[in-house]
């Protein structure tokens, strides 16, 4: 089915997509070490993906606080916005489309990654059971120090002029990382947020924080450029809640004030099963959405089309593919063998298992 709408020019809010298919974010922990910036690595590694229809980047985190792992890009500073920068015309002069995925991780973090050797921070003063990894191996992810309200709107003003500086370094839209166990994910479930002020409780104040966040975005962007990412049956980074399906169901509401771009849902466990658990119900929560639907976690080509051409979804994402990948859009269409991936290259390195992988033109080739 080449002529699937998988395959057909398609938008995400004012974002015009030339395919359907997207390619999810992706850390690769390649940024250069000194300052967290990408370089012309990174703007080959997107360049040669730009046959997606709409490339989210890597989590960037939006200060040095945000920081969890090693090597990872930021979106702070004048040479990581510039970095960034030769990311966004490499994409552009391929006719692709590029948005930035805002991350704070929270308590997913170690005080080796954080300014001057302090604690993560986090809603509550709980320990995820958890690991990050600090440039050198594996570590625990400490127990955190729970967020002064004082100290909140700080945060909301870093996404803000995070959100600025991708409007500065040339990309079409932004991403909000609400997923996954990091900051946000933490705020919004009562395993990892047991404040007693406007930011803990109920549902209503527990998703404050979210609401003040894209507050913030929006007033940079305007909702149309706008997505949002969201786990609501993920388990990563030990998060948890007691309804789920309740929480997420009001936050989904909540982001329809905003018109945007497009709701980025990760299917079942992150990067794991797709099985819901009882009481889950994530054609409900889609059903609750006023706009673009993108869904995500184990796509492969059939079932990709079937859930675009059943209308269940707008949008595919892909990850691990467009690793191996870098024209994954053609290989899908003309359905053709995938590149096998390379799991010892994932995170971390140069240039090998990053931006060597062939396209199907130059497999082709080397057979001959």
């Amino acid at each position: 089915m080449s002529d699937s709408k998988l395959f057909q020019a398609s938008h995400a809010g004012a974002i015009e997509l030339k395919n359907r298919v997207v390619m999810a974010p992706l850390t690769r922990n390649r940024a250069r070490a000194e300052d967290d910036a990408p370089t012309e690595l990174q703007a080959e590694y997107y360049g040669q993906r730009a046959g997606a229809g709409l490339i989210i980047t890597e989590a960037s985190q939006i200060s040095p606080q945000g920081k969890g792992y090693a090597w990872t890009p930021g979106i702070y500073s004048t040479s990581q916005v510039d970095g960034w920068k030769k990311v966004t015309s490499a994409v552009h002069a391929k006719g692709g489309k590029i948005v930035l995925q805002l991350w704070h991780v929270g308590r997913i973090s170690h005080p080796v990654l954080q300014p001057d050797g302090v604690d993560p921070v986090a809603p509550s003063a709980i320990a995820a059971q958890s690991k990050t990894f600090d440039g050198e191996q594996f570590v625990d992810t400490p127990t955190p120090r729970a967020l002064e309200v004082s100290e909140i709107p700080g945060i909301v003003e870093d996404y803000r002029k995070a959100a600025a500086n991708a409007l500065d370094a040339g990309f079409d839209g932004v991403e909000v990382h609400a997923a996954n166990g990091y900051l946000i994910d933490q705020f919004l479930r009562d395993g990892s947020n047991k404040r007693e002020d406007a930011y803990g409780g109920s549902v209503e104040n527990r998703s404050r924080f979210l609401k003040e966040v894209m507050d913030a975005v929006v007033s940079v962007w305007g909702g149309a450029r706008v997505g949002i990412r969201l786990s609501p049956f993920s388990n990563a980074n030990d998060i948890a809640d007691s309804d789920p399906q309740q929480t997420f169901s009001h936050v989904i509401r909540l982001l329809n004030e905003y018109d945007l771009a497009y709701l980025h849902l990760v299917e079942g466990q992150t990067g794991g099963p797709r099985d819901i658990p009882e009481g889950g119900d994530l054609a409900a929560l889609y059903g609750l959405f006023n706009g673009v639907r993108m869904g995500n976690n184990g796509y492969e080509r059939a079932s990709a089309i079937d859930a675009i051409e059943s209308g269940r979804l707008d949008l595919v994402a892909f990850g691990r593919p467009f690793i191996s990948n870098p024209d994954l859009v053609d290989r899908l269409r003309a359905d053709a063998p995938l590149n096998q991936l390379d799991p010892e290259t994932l995170y971390g390195g140069n240039e090998k298992g990053y931006i060597d992988y062939p396209s199907l033109d130059e497999a082709t080739i080397a057979a001959e």
